[in-house]
């Protein structure tokens, strides 16, 4: 898949077309090469990603995912949350990392576009015209690389990494699947963690 192929996939996956996922895109892709390493299918990437929370820039981390195959459902994703376009990519592997930012150089014409216009007044996204749409996604997509971006050196980021652990069991009071990393013991039951009284 190409760098267009994927894209045009993040957009479908994300649901709309903006410029923060596609700023994702384009800082996860440049992750990938400085690492020298291929979309992570299992768990030996690992992203921290550095949005917060109740902000626009939030749709950069579909960008991030999508591209790296960092996910939440995977677990080898996680949030600083910072309000940063911004993500740290480790290669397990090899104890390597990047860490890559969006630069502020376009935003005075992303915040004067139709799209953002729109947005401000409470247009949902995917309700906004498919042209005022793909402006900003060209805009963000057909940037310059060093106009955009700043990639950082690749540096040692050791870490200790959990091992995976596999398998589920059922709880014994609510009959519910829980992870065997999970399950607490109480008396001779085990449990999910609602179920024991444990907080964790």
């Amino acid at each position: 898949m190409d760098d267009k192929d994927i894209l045009q996939s993040t957009l479908q996956f994300h649901g709309h077309r903006c410029w923060a996922s596609v700023a994702g895109v384009r800082v996860g892709l440049a992750t990938l090469r400085a690492l020298g390493v291929p979309r992570s299918g299992g768990t030996q990437l690992y992203a921290i990603i550095e949005t917060g929370e109740e902000h626009g820039g939030m749709c950069f981390g579909d960008g991030v995912q999508y591209t790296t195959g960092c996910t939440l459902g995977k677990g080898n994703i996680c949030k600083q949350p910072l309000g940063k376009l911004a993500v740290t990519l480790i290669d397990k592997a090899t104890d390597r990392a990047v860490r890559v930012s969006y630069k502020p150089t376009l935003q005075k014409h992303i915040a004067a576009s139709a799209f953002m216009e729109q947005r401000a007044a409470g247009v949902s996204p995917d309700e906004i015209p498919e042209a005022d749409q793909m402006e900003l996604v060209n805009l963000v997509w057909n940037a310059p690389e060093s106009d955009v971006l700043t990639v950082g050196e690749v540096h040692a980021y050791p870490q200790n990494w959990l091992p995976e652990v596999m398998g589920f069991t059922k709880c014994d009071r609510c009959g519910e699947l829980v992870a065997h990393a999970y399950t607490r013991l109480v008396g001779d039951r085990k449990m999910c963690i609602p179920c024991s009284g444990y907080d964790r």
